[in-house]
């Protein structure tokens, strides 16, 4: 249960609705318990109908009985409706702001978070762990409440007709008790692993999904389907072992209802024939027997609840107590003029070991541009990530405008940073709203906005040429698209919100050379006043930037202009001339 007390502050949140509920609970658990009284009453009056038939019972005294049974039966309806109108509707305000929390909170983490945990895994959190969350949240609570407003009031009942009946009835709970402690304990640790292995199905489902192609290019699909039916058959047979040990709870409940139950017909018998009560309070004990019968038998299925709820929260407790290392320390604004400086910066990859950079010294002034070039694993992407703080470097210093780099504003720095990653990734929507993503308000001039992106991308023409145009679909990740036209759209997203800082991560590989003379002739002039970071593995992308610098095991290995490269007859005048070999073969 201690993984359940962050849920405090909603219940604090909702302390109103929470109290009108528990309320409605108990003048519900009243009223349902009152017509034993009248039952009792009833049947006293039978009794002595009975045993003295020449005495004349007005039928009245039947008939208003029955007419309070029926009018407390419908008042106690009433707030049973009232009591879910507020705990349950409660439990779903709870659930909208778990889950908006954890999703904000899932925005604020690093990409290392993302690079240690599975897709489906976050999704199952958010959304399976949750709503088992709202169980507690909603059912588990209501039940609760209403087990122990109907205990007490049944007692209070039980107790002011004979007390040592109500003995009988209340010696069975201290086994009943204990019986719940050590097979909650066992519910919690299968619904733990439960939890995990759903985690397990979810995550392999997604990445099924998502790599579609590559299992069919590669005819794995009966791989994937056989490694599926393993993991669901370990599920079935987990959720199995957790549903034999909750399918205890409901017979051994039973069980103790119906010897309470025996227990006091007998001895309000003994009592009845010894004239000590009246054979009407048996009939009222009965009732309160079977009032209690629900709550109790109840109890397997409340404690099922908790414990599932309990493994969930432990499950969504530990995402969101992962401190997220990327943070922003400066809330003040931070005006982005576009001057970056490396100052012997070196980066080593977390999860593997991996050491990115080695002591990379430059300096790009506002307004001027830079390329990086050199071969895959050379460091130019981490350079990248670096600049938009994906990541903080491990030794040396990043500074932006003067300033070191974790005193700017993060928000700031992104805002004013078209980035174009390595692999590109479109959102499954619209043309026009994957290019206008960028921008922070869409105004009447958003679409001329768009058009112009488009058109210095060089997708304006594939565009046109979809029979829905800017509002064709691009499906799940652009899949409805090819690669250079899902590279020329994110160029277009980057570049159509005028930023500071522009950063070209390899977003030209996937076009031909016609193309890329196209787009950067438009980029050179777009360029213009914006500080521009242009990493290729062609010399053609990079080669009219103002400084290059060539980079091998994370490492500069030459720096300068694309001449005084040429000149040094070192690594790029090697690369340049392989390039113009095969361009011109």
């Amino acid at each position: 249960m201690k993984s359940l007390k962050v849920l405090n502050k909603y219940f604090l949140k909702y302390k109103v609705i929470l109290g009108l509920g528990f309320l409605f609970v108990t003048l519900n658990s009243v009223l349902l318990t009152f017509p034993g009284v009248f039952l009792g009453k009833a049947t006293n009056l039978l009794g002595q109908l009975i045993k003295h038939p020449e005495i004349k019972i007005p039928a009245g005294e039947f008939i208003w009985c029955g007419i309070y049974i029926i009018l407390f039966a419908i008042l106690g309806g009433f707030f049973m409706f009232l009591m879910r109108q507020t705990i349950i509707v409660m439990s779903r305000h709870i659930e909208y702001d778990q889950k908006n929390e954890i999703f904000d909170h899932y925005q604020s983490l690093d990409q290392n978070f993302y690079k240690r945990n599975y897709t489906g895994d976050l999704m199952n959190r958010i959304n399976e762990d949750v709503s088992r969350v709202r169980m507690y949240t909603g059912p588990a609570i209501m039940y609760i409440a209403n087990t122990l407003a109907t205990v007490v009031t049944a007692i209070i009942f039980m107790v002011k007709v004979d007390w040592r009946m109500a003995l009988v009835v209340i010696a069975p709970l201290p086994i009943l008790s204990f019986i719940i402690y050590k097979v909650s304990a066992r519910i919690n640790e299968k619904s733990t692993a439960l939890q995990e292995k759903l985690s397990d199905i979810t995550s392999h489902a997604q990445e099924s999904f998502s790599g579609v192609r590559v299992i069919k290019s590669f005819n794995r699909q009966d791989f994937f389907a056989n490694k599926f039916e393993n993991e669901t058959a370990e599920y079935k047979k987990r959720g199995l072992s957790l549903a034999l040990t909750e399918a205890f709870f409901m017979p051994f409940m039973i069980f103790m209802v119906g010897l309470s139950l025996i227990l006091s017909v007998y001895f309000g018998g003994m009592l009845t024939i010894s004239g000590e009560i009246k054979s009407g309070d048996i009939s009222s004990y009965v009732f309160y027997i079977f009032r209690l019968t629900w709550p109790f038998a109840s109890l397997g299925w409340v404690t099922s609840l908790i414990q599932r709820a309990a493994a969930s929260q432990t499950r969504i407790n530990e995402f969101l107590q992962t401190v997220p290392k990327i943070k922003n320390e400066n809330t003040s604004h931070s005006e982005i003029k576009g001057k970056i400086e490396f100052k012997n910066v070196s980066f080593v990859y977390e999860e593997t070991g991996i050491k990115a950079l080695d002591a990379i010294s430059f300096t790009v002034n506002p307004g001027s541009s830079i390329a990086f070039i050199g071969p895959s694993g050379s460091g130019k992407s981490t350079i990248a990530s670096l600049i938009c703080r994906m990541f903080d470097v491990n030794s040396g210093e990043i500074l932006i405008d003067n300033t070191p780099i974790k005193k700017v504003n993060l928000f700031d720095l992104r805002a004013e940073t078209g980035y174009v990653p390595q692999e590109v990734f479109l959102f499954s929507d619209t043309i026009s709203n994957n290019i206008s993503f960028g921008l922070k308000e869409k105004n009447a001039g958003t679409d001329e906005k768009i058009l112009t992106a488009a058109k210095n991308a060089a997708v304006y023409e594939n565009i046109i040429d979809f029979p829905e145009k800017f509002n064709t679909m691009v499906g799940e990740r652009g899949v409805t698209l090819s690669g250079g036209q899902k590279q020329r759209i994110s160029i277009a997203r980057a570049i159509i919100k005028e930023p500071k800082i522009l950063i070209f991560d390899d977003c030209l590989s996937a076009v031909d050379t016609e193309t890329e003379d196209e787009i950067l002739g438009n980029l050179e002039k777009l360029m213009k006043g914006k500080t521009s970071i242009i990493i290729s593995h062609r010399v053609s992308s990079i080669k009219n930037a103002d400084f290059i610098v060539v980079l091998e095991n994370g490492k500069i290995a030459e720096s300068g202009t694309h001449q005084q490269l040429l000149g040094y007859n070192g690594v790029y005048a090697l690369l340049n001339k392989l390039q113009t070999v095969e361009k011109g073969g």
